[in-house]
Formats: structure tokens, sequence, C-alpha cells
């Protein structure tokens, strides 16, 4: 089914509206969870709050992309989660994977400070496009989807230092992108 099929069950307020986002968009939903919380229950909660949160807000938002707006939403709520989880714990796979962007990105107070977040994540983005493909991929899949370096390692068919190299010169450039435009200095 469509995505604007999609949205114009949620508008009619028709329960199938999250049948079928469900059938469509479940299983990538499930996995963005899953690779920031760990917990399979804790993922398909997220997951199933994410719908509600879909529901409550469809209309009178009319999201496009669909799958960009229902991960976001699921992102969200797995790290409020995650970062519930573990309070007191440090040094899991979540915080190392935010660790490497340390250098790269100011803090959440210096951007709410300094910069304006759309416009700092107008700038990510504009940097992402000058990367190649398999790079950019990389570097969405371990900072937006928490992929593990084991999971980049397998799908990219290289070594998981291998992974962590390519990783770390992509936060290298980031970093001097970031200087260059005056985000960092």
């Amino acid at each position: 089914m469509e995505d604007s099929q999609i949205i114009a069950l949620f508008f009619e307020r028709s329960e199938q509206a999250i049948v079928e986002l469900s059938n469509k968009y479940g299983k990538v939903c499930r996995r963005v969870s899953l690779n920031i919380l760990k917990n399979t229950l804790d993922a398909e909660e997220c997951v199933n709050d994410a719908y509600l949160g879909v529901w409550n807000n469809i209309p009178p938002q009319k999201p496009d992309p669909l799958l960009a707006y229902v991960c976001r939403i699921v992102r969200n709520l797995s790290i409020k989660r995650y970062y519930s989880n573990t309070a007191l714990k440090r040094n899991s796979h979540y915080d190392i994977a935010f660790e490497e962007l340390e250098d790269c990105i100011p803090s959440q107070n210096n951007v709410d400070e300094d910069y304006n977040v759309k416009e700092l994540a107008k700038i990510i983005n504009d940097f992402l496009s000058t990367l190649d493909k398999d790079n950019r991929v990389m570097f969405v899949r371990r900072y937006w989807f928490s992929d593990s370096l084991n999971e980049l390692a397998k799908t990219f068919g290289i070594t998981e230092h291998n992974a962590s190299v390519r990783l770390s010169r992509i936060r290298g450039k980031l970093k001097k992108y970031l200087i260059k435009r005056g985000v960092i200095s």
C-alpha cells in the first residue's frame, strides 16, 4: 500500500491505518528500536508507542516521507527508553557510538545556544552529500540506526577494524567541514 493511502486511512481515523503501517514499516521500526535498546520487549513497546504517536499526530500532520517520520518517532522513543534503562550505567554500545561524534558535533547546550538545530541538520546533510554512497550509508547506519561495528562489517564485507577506521576518517572530515562552516572552532 502506498504511503498516501496509509495517510488517508489515518485521516479517516480507520484502525486499518495502524495495520498497514505495521505491515509496511514494522520491520524497519523494530530494527531501529532494537539496535538502540538491545531488548526485544522494550523495542516492541517503543514501536507500539510510536504507532500511537503517529495516530495522535495524523491528522493534522501529513508527513512526507512517512517512513522517515515513523522512524524518527521510534528512534526518539527508543533513545528516551534507553536513557531511562541505563541511567546509572555507562559504556554501552549506544554511548560509545555517540562518544565517537563528540569531537565533531558540539554538545546539545552549545547547539541550542549557538545554532538552530535545523540549521545544523542541514549542514550535516550537506556534508553527507559530499561522501560517496558507501561512506554515507555507513555513517547513517552507525549514527542514526545505531548499527554496531560488527553489523557494519558484515553489511559492507569488511573487518570491524576497517569499519572503525572508515568511520574515524568520516568523523575527521565532518569535523573539518563543521569548522569550515563555522559551527565549531
